[in-house]
């Protein structure tokens, strides 16, 4: 019942266009299994003196006066209920795609949607590729599933009980000998598929590997390129696609054994009954009629009855990619149990003794950091690679939450105020900013589609970046590379930062995020930005002190920790890493530069 649960969960909204296809399916399955019954009654009624197995209401409907009246009667009629079983056929075709195509649709879309709202702790330990995966491929294998091979087993049982129903009417130790092999091929076809299931799992495993290698190498193509590393790349890539090949060629290999051996059991089944009718029909107690129906009705059974054992099979891979999937959806979203506040955010942030560390590590990053910030104030952070500087601002905007300590954002604690009204007030730029493929314009105004051109020009040259973007050859139509190779990375990082700059945003925070441009763009976009939102609360990441030192505040952390906060002129005159930076930076003490950091 659990597997059951899981196998249909996924179909609410859809599940009245997947019992009408089962419906259809079970009446096509009984107009099959009448087919060789016209031929039965050709040969035994109109040529002989036989009963018609056909039902009693079809039968009465091809009498005739003559045998060329009869044969005129069953050529129509069989015309008829083929043109039926078409129209039938077509019809649960369309029915069960629009089923399929609807589960698919919505599973990939809450998927999608539900990976948008995870944490950014649970994106950081998953592997890209590894989730593709999960939405594409295990979706696909599930919606296959539900599509062909689920509706399989009902077409295949109706059909089987519809057969059998059909031979029994017309004779019983007939039927008997006729389906004494069909539980041997699905009993051996279900060894054998649940056998051979974990071959399939390493070959799924196999083409994930592969998969991700090929997403990895495309997305870091000119770090392949810049290091000379082609070879190294291919010949990885190789290895996984050799290992791929191996396993699919076992799965392959076992495959081939086990349809050449049911081939010959079926066979053995078909000389069994032929054997059989034949002495039947020479001694006279089987008609010819359906000796010939009989066989045809074989064909109906021992054919597809092998089929079972791998849907049960491809049960338990299907099972598997569900698993998957619900490993994402099982995973609580940021946003439940979020407060339903939403505050207007000036800028008056407070840190107190806050302590972070990572889900998967033992010691914080951060500790006991304790500042306060003024509405209006631009704060500095200064410090060495890997001193926690970007992850105190990610905290700021809820992408972490603190261990110990206490955020306050106007005086109330950060976990009181909503993730998204938090974030709507607050913009970021990042170290490393992403870009899409797509224009320039686009890029800038994602997150507003409807803002104006002239909005949109007016943020890219308070970015320094206009006059850029006005000498490509098609301006602000210029389509950007993936992830923006296209570009210079002072030219996406100032992208970014017009991107940005488009919504009125009382609290920015600027990652490293003008490390790529020069020193005097680096003056312009802050005398712009001084301009423009001179009101605003301003974090600036920077490892510059000419940009540090124009800051109302400066902080300087240090393995985690605050060990320096003041002013350029209070910082000068203390002892200590900011006074070194700025005597390295200026080059004016040369035995502090020989020292070293």
């Amino acid at each position: 019942m659990k597997k059951l649960r899981q196998f249909t969960r996924f179909m609410k909204g859809q599940i009245h266009w997947y019992l009408l296809s089962l419906f259809l399916i079970f009446i096509l399955q009984y107009f099959r299994t009448l087919v060789p019954l016209f031929t039965q009654h050709v040969i035994d009624v109109i040529f002989g003196n036989g009963e018609s197995s056909l039902p009693d209401f079809i039968a009465n409907l091809l009498v005739g006066d003559t045998i060329t009246q009869a044969l005129i009667l069953v050529a129509v009629f069989s015309i008829l209920f083929t043109l039926v079983r078409m129209g039938l056929i077509f019809a649960r075709n369309v029915i069960n795609a629009m089923f399929t195509e609807g589960v698919a649709f919505r599973l990939r879309n809450k998927l999608y949607d539900h990976l948008q709202n995870l944490s950014t702790d649970y994106h950081s330990h998953a592997e890209t590729g590894d989730l593709i995966q999960r939405v594409t491929t295990d979706v696909e294998t599930y919606k296959t599933f539900i599509g062909e091979q689920l509706v399989e087993v009902v077409r295949m049982v109706s059909l089987l009980a519809f057969a059998i129903y059909q031979m029994a009417v017309m004779d019983i130790p007939m039927m008997l000998v006729s389906t004494a092999i069909a539980p041997v091929v699905f009993f051996v076809s279900f060894l054998y598929f649940n056998k051979v299931k974990n071959v399939f799992t390493e070959v799924e495993e196999s083409e994930g590997t592969m998969t991700t290698t090929v997403q990895e190498s495309m997305t870091g193509v000119r770090v392949v390129k810049a290091f000379n590393n082609e070879i190294y790349e291919v010949n990885k890539f190789e290895n996984h696609s050799v290992d791929f090949r191996d396993k699919s060629y076992k799965l392959i290999t076992l495959m081939a054994y086990f349809w050449a051996g049911t081939d010959v059991l079926i066979f053995g089944q078909y000389m069994a009954t032929a054997v059989y009718g034949i002495v039947r029909v020479t001694e006279g107690t089987l008609a010819t009629g359906e000796f010939i129906a009989f066989l045809a009705l074989l064909g109906l059974i021992v054919w597809p009855i092998r089929q079972l054992g791998r849907i049960i099979a491809d049960s338990g891979k299907t099972s598997v990619s569900l698993d998957r999937m619900e490993e994402i959806l099982e995973q609580i979203s940021e946003y439940d149990n979020e407060p339903d506040t939403h505050i207007d955010i000036k800028g008056d942030i407070v840190f107190k003794n806050v302590s972070f560390k990572f889900s998967d590590d033992t010691k914080h990053l951060l500790k006991d950091i304790s500042f306060t910030v003024k509405p209006g104030e631009t704060v500095a952070l200064i410090g060495r690679t890997g001193s926690g500087k970007s992850t105190l601002l990610k905290l700021l905007l809820r992408l972490y939450e603190i261990d110990q300590g206490e955020i306050l954002v106007e005086g109330r604690p950060i976990q009181s105020i909503h993730k998204k009204s938090l974030r709507s007030q607050m913009g970021m730029v990042l170290q490393e900013p992403f870009l899409y493929s797509r224009s320039v314009f686009d890029n800038i105004r994602i997150m507003n589609r409807a803002i104006e051109p002239a909005k949109v020009e007016a943020a890219a040259s308070i970015a320094s970046v206009h006059q850029d973007i006005k000498q490509f050859e098609k301006g602000y139509d210029t389509l950007v590379g993936e992830r923006g190779v296209t570009l210079s990375g002072g030219q996406k990082q100032r992208l970014a930062i017009a991107r940005m700059l488009l919504e009125d945003k009382p609290v920015l925070m600027f990652d490293d995020s003008l490390s790529a441009v020069d020193t005097e763009t680096d003056r312009k976009i802050r005398e712009a930005l001084d301009t423009t939102w001179k009101n605003a609360t301003v974090f600036i990441i920077t490892h510059r002190i000419t940009t540090a030192m124009e800051a109302d505040k400066i902080i300087v952390l240090d393995q985690g920790q605050i060990i320096q906060q003041g002013t350029h002129d209070e910082l000068l005159g203390q002892e200590g890493l900011y006074q070194r930076l700025w005597a390295i930076q200026t080059d004016r003490q040369e035995e502090t530069f020989k020292e070293g950091l």
